[in-house]
């Protein structure tokens, strides 16, 4: 009885020589406007109890301010840098001092590990986050600039212009409030810096430009919020200039990008740590 190795029968492989498994297929990667339409809709269902009395603060701290400053200016320029800076006041209370808090405990409370692991880009958290924040401050803006136009005598014909005012504005506030609560070291300071931040909004947005130092100035013109409040101001008038409108708007919107880049920077740094 003849034996014949098993190597040389058709189709016999030995068990040494099979053949490796295929690797598997990853899925698609996540594109970036779903996850920011995700994260958008998931930010918003989650702040909104909690904001909106924020955003009633917001607004009736700006009703405030220009109460208090119709006792010092009458009308004019002036009184339309008030108007303006108080409207735009309200987002850099909800998109700025907020958004910067909210990321400093997100760091701190290891909440940043939850979102590393979703399969979203990190542009569509940020951008999620600043999105869902600066929407909270539409009612509050409106209310401010149409009770500022009745309280000084200013024509609100123009108001339409809010459109882009408070997107780009609440683009170039929610970036740098991201970042600052992103690169803080502990919340406290996230909390100190979006105050800090809120408060030069104050400050270097509603007081009139033609009342401050040089040195001021300078200042006033690195404020991300300063372009959108000159934008707005500018409407005020009897006859605006739509093209520096339009250039101020540019401006704004350029900073917005600039800062959101830089907080979607921070997010992937203070993830990976």
């Amino acid at each position: 009885m003849s034996v014949v190795p098993a190597d040389v029968l058709p189709g016999a492989v030995l068990a040494g020589e099979e053949t490796a498994p295929e690797p598997a297929v990853l899925g698609p990667r996540a594109r970036l406007w779903p996850s920011l339409a995700a994260v958008y809709r998931a930010q918003l269902s989650r702040a909104r109890v909690a904001r909106i009395p924020l955003l009633f603060v917001a607004t009736f701290q700006s009703v405030g301010i220009m109460i208090l400053m119709r006792g010092v200016v009458d009308g004019g320029a002036e009184a339309r840098a008030v108007v303006a800076g108080s409207a735009v006041l309200v987002v850099a209370f909800v998109a700025l001092n907020l958004l910067a808090q909210y990321f400093g405990q997100l760091r701190a409370s290891g909440g940043l590990d939850h979102y590393a692991t979703l399969p979203v880009p990190p542009a569509a958290v940020v951008l999620g986050a600043a999105g869902a924040y600066a929407s909270f401050t539409v009612p509050g803006t409106v209310v401010t600039a149409a009770f500022g136009c009745v309280l000084f005598g200013l024509p609100m014909a123009h108001l339409w212009v809010l459109v882009a005012v408070i997107p780009l504005s609440g683009a170039a506030l929610a970036g740098l409030g991201a970042a600052l609560g992103l690169l803080a070291p502990r919340p406290e300071f996230a909390t100190l810096l979006g105050q800090l931040g809120m408060s030069a909004a104050l400050l270097l947005g509603v007081l009139p430009a033609e009342r401050l130092p040089e040195a001021v100035r300078v200042a006033r013109d690195l404020l991300p919020s300063t372009y959108g409040v000159e934008a707005l101001a500018r409407t005020f008038a009897p006859h605006p200039d739509w093209a520096l409108v339009l250039g101020d708007l540019a401006v704004c919107g350029a900073v917005g990008v600039l800062s959101l880049a830089v907080a979607t920077w921070a997010y992937r740094r203070a993830a990976v740590r």
